[in-house]
């Protein structure tokens, strides 16, 4: 699987996270999320349990707008 640049967080400093990438799967669409582990133990409660292999992270929505922009460029 490779990753694809898609933005990152205009906050953050060159090279720093959050980050949005989109893979080249071929069985289904994915992203890439690099962003803040989620410690805040409020958040952590109503989340509720987490499986194996799987965490949550915390990304800023300025982020999200490429996943928006990526969307509408592949239409």
């Amino acid at each position: 699987m490779r990753a694809t640049f898609l933005g990152t967080d205009p906050l953050s400093g060159h090279g720093n996270s959050p980050t949005l990438f989109k893979t080249d799967r071929t069985d289904r669409s994915t992203y890439i999320a690099q962003g803040w582990v989620v410690t805040d133990p409020q958040a952590l409660a109503d989340i509720g349990p987490i499986p194996a292999g799987e965490t949550i992270i915390e990304i800023p929505e300025d982020v999200l707008r490429f996943f928006q922009k990526n969307e509408e460029a592949d239409r």
